[in-house]
């Protein structure tokens, strides 16, 4: 999550201004550039999130529910078909063997644990969310919500549950309205 958290400063206006300057003239980001960078970056988020969820459902299904030794002849890209027409905008073709490549959930070390990917982009989006809320273009504010994340976050880490940790951050349990409105698919 702290590397992921961090790429929510590129998207701050002011956190930029103080780090990306023209080397020679001191010239900030022109307005017309920045706003196509944050345009660019939510460009696709829905079918990217969908993506992503659809792997995680699938990798979650076959290796909770899907047992080949009793599944009435249903086959491993039954399965793959089934969650895409769940998650797809297109359902992939009949020939697509997308799972045959798909070393994540086999033996990239995610077996049943693909969601985390998304479940990571959710606590980022929160935790950054706590210095929206304290405002970004408060320094103080920052600089305390920024301490609190350190002796949090950062501090307990792996030394206490990882929900724990994130809930004496930000008093309560992780919320996905954060990583929504970043992606640009928060209602308006």
């Amino acid at each position: 999550t702290p590397s992921q958290f961090m790429e929510n400063w590129c998207y701050d206006k002011a956190t930029i201004d103080k780090m990306a300057v023209h080397y020679e003239t001191g010239e900030k980001i022109p307005e017309e550039l920045w706003t196509k960078i944050k345009d660019s970056k939510n460009f696709r988020s829905a079918s990217m999130m969908l993506r992503q969820l659809h792997f995680a459902v699938l990798d979650l299904t076959l290796h909770s529910s899907f047992d080949p030794a009793t599944a009435d002849s249903k086959s491993v890209h039954d399965v793959c078909q089934e969650v895409a027409e769940k998650y797809l905008v297109q359902p992939p073709m009949d020939y697509d063997r997308f799972l045959c490549g798909f070393g994540h959930i086999f033996a990239g070390g995610y077996a049943a644990g693909y969601y985390s990917y998304k479940w990571a982009e959710v606590l980022s989006a929160d935790c950054f969310g706590a210095f929206e809320e304290a405002g970004l273009e408060d320094d103080s504010a920052v600089q305390a919500t920024g301490r609190r994340f350190r002796d949090t976050i950062l501090a307990k880490g792996g030394g206490m549950a990882p929900a724990q940790v994130f809930e004496e951050f930000r008093g309560r349990a992780p919320e996905p309205e954060a990583l929504l409105r970043h992606s640009g698919l928060a209602a308006a």
